[in-house]
């Protein structure tokens, strides 16, 4: 108390001890900084160290090429080649504060690149909001496709930017455009959700694809290839400087198809301007050799991406251009129909091939009358001349005495009512219709391919291949060989048999000969799929659609060739026909040129 009295009262010693006091704090004060320092430099070193290597370092994630899809003959139906596109890292561009600020910036950027190229970018204000909401660590491609001398002015007058890159890719391509479109599919961005476990920590990503539709879709696993990665370094700016590491992605598997090009092309030629759909296959193998719906898209359209526009457009179209007609239209099946029906009373005993009936241009169950295409009847014929000439009146009799069971039973051995297992999703299972609360008159209709029943166009032409190879039923099969990354060979997928119908050898002799007599009869409803030269068996159809008011008719054919060695078998449809035989026929028969091609050398081994 005195000593502080003393103090106040002695300015000297107030001012010295003022100063100790402020000398000791300092003292403390630089051990407290010195000792954190200590703490922070020395012991926690190697912490800090990870964590700069790993903010100054980025993961970039780089997908793998997808594997080649070739036709039985070689030809690359799917196929990559190499995209430069100027793609902006928005990671890389943000400014503190809002977005807006970012967004700001990024647009002052494609300003200035815009000159130099001399075309906009492909992507707005819009775009940039979307892709930071949704895919911020993908490259945010704004001008695609660019030339070697694009680059080349975008490097001399734009200069490094960071978050600017030029991003080089394989891109899927389809070198005959819509041809086969149904059948391979499209592509589309994959979602980085959708990444393996072990690719989700990347910092980038390189845009990778997955299939959509088609065989990209269902051998998806095979095509896609492993995707590597770069481990590169930045400053604090953004740029990039030395690359750490690399692991170099590994391609997909290469899939060999059956189809057969040049029948493809016959296929879709034979079916332009119309609605419809053909499967053309081997009835030796099951391989499907053509399948052609139409109307039909082309799958470049979507790489790298389809705009809404134009998929909304498509998906309004009233011909439905994405559903494959081939393997999901469900359609009454007409007479062809028929041989059907006629197996199935020849196999149960209620039909022998020389019995006859007697059409005299209708037959009336109750108070309906069922009527025969032919108005004055086609007189008394047995099931040869029945299916030459595709009596109705004979199938009505006929299905009346043999009864519904044995047909549906027949229908369900040669693959009818049930999907085939072919590698395709969405293909529809058709329909045999049940006996519940069953009528003659329902039998009536189902003998004759309409009512309840419904096929698609590819169970009938595995139909007509199983009567052509004497009973047996093959999967469809569309890869038959694949290749691993650097094999120089396909590793064969053998043909699969789906069952085996057991059918009578006299069943199928008398109903062959009738579809013979079909074809090369001059009074055969299909003689205009004759083809000189070439023994062929075939049954039309005409089944009607829509509401009756309208009077709309589907034509229909199946067949095969040639008769005693068959290596081809047909189905086609096609909509708003006037008959099987003058509507599809011909069309069978185009397509049979092309497969046989007189004088030109044959299309199959």
């Amino acid at each position: 108390m005195l000593e502080a009295f003393r103090l106040r009262n002695d300015p000297v010693q107030s001012e010295r001890f003022r100063v100790r006091v402020v000398a000791l704090s300092c003292v403390a004060g630089l051990a407290l900084l010195g000792g954190r320092f200590w703490h922070l430099q020395v012991t926690r070193t190697l912490v800090y160290q990870e964590r700069f290597e790993q903010q100054s370092m980025r993961r970039v994630r780089i997908p793998g090429a997808r594997g080649l899809i070739l036709a039985r003959d070689g030809t690359r139906l799917a196929d990559n080649e190499p995209a430069v596109s100027l793609a902006l890292y928005l990671e890389e561009l943000r400014v503190p504060g809002a977005f807006v600020r970012t967004r700001t910036r990024v647009l002052e950027l494609l300003d200035l690149i815009e000159p130099v190229l001399g075309r906009p970018p492909v992507i707005g204000a819009a775009d940039i909001d979307r892709h930071r909401l949704r895919e911020l660590p993908i490259p945010l491609v704004a001008w695609p496709d660019l030339t070697p001398d694009e680059m080349a002015r975008v490097a001399e007058r734009v200069g490094p930017v960071p978050g600017l890159d030029f991003l080089i890719e394989p891109r899927r391509v389809y070198p005959h455009g819509s041809m086969a479109a149904h059948l391979l599919g499209y592509v589309g961005r994959l979602d980085p959700a959708q990444f393996p476990e072990e690719d989700r920590f990347h910092f980038l990503y390189h845009p990778d694809t997955v299939g959509r539709t088609g065989l990209e879709q269902s051998q998806d696993a095979r095509l896609r290839g492993e995707a590597g990665g770069r481990l590169v370094r930045v400053d604090v700016a953004g740029f990039r400087h030395d690359e750490i590491a690399v692991r170099e992605p590994v391609p997909g598997w290469d899939i060999q198809v059956a189809l057969d090009p040049r029948l493809q092309a016959a296929a879709e030629a034979a079916m332009e301007g119309e609605s419809g759909a053909v499967v053309v296959v081997d009835p030796r193998n099951g391989d499907v050799l053509a399948m052609a719906s139409y109307p039909a898209f082309d799958p470049n359209e979507f790489i790298p991406a389809i705009s809404a526009e134009r998929f909304r457009a498509l998906q309004g179209h009233p011909g439905h251009p994405f559903v494959n007609r081939a393997i999901a239209g469900r359609y009454p099946p007409g007479s062809v129909f028929k041989p059907v029906v006629a197996l199935a009373a020849l196999e149960d005993g209620s039909l022998s091939r020389h019995a006859r009936q007697v059409c005299g241009g209708s037959l009336t169950l109750g108070n309906q009358t069922f009527r025969c295409w032919l108005h004055r009847g086609h007189g008394d014929l047995d099931v040869v001349e029945s299916l030459r000439t595709s009596c109705n009146v004979f199938y009505y009799r006929q299905g009346l005495q043999t009864g519904p069971a044995p047909i549906r039973a027949m229908s369900a051995r040669l693959g009818l009512g049930a999907a085939s297992g072919i590698d395709l999703s969405g293909e529809s299972a058709g329909l045999i219709p049940s006996p519940f609360r069953w009528s003659d008159g329902d039998t009536a209709n189902l003998v004759i391919g309409q009512g309840a029943l419904l096929v698609t166009p590819l169970q009938m032409a595995m139909a007509s291949a199983a009567v052509a190879n004497g009973g047996t039923l093959f999967r469809p099969r569309l890869v038959t060989g694949v290749r691993p990354p650097g094999a120089d060979r396909f590793e064969p997928v053998p043909p699969e048999v789906a069952r085996r119908a057991e059918i009578p050898a006299a069943a199928l002799d008398a109903v062959r000969e009738g579809m013979r007599q079909s074809v090369m009869h001059p009074g055969g409803t299909g003689r205009n799929a004759a083809v000189p030269g070439l023994e062929v068996a075939g049954k039309t159809g005409t089944a009607q659609f829509g509401p009756r008011e309208e009077g709309r008719t589907r034509g229909w054919m199946i067949a095969y060739a040639p008769l005693d060695a068959p290596r081809i078998a047909l189905a086609l449809v096609v909509d708003d026909a006037v008959s099987g035989g003058v509507s599809a026929a011909p069309r069978i028969r185009r397509i049979l040129e092309t497969a046989f091609a007189p004088g030109g050398g044959e299309v199959l081994p």
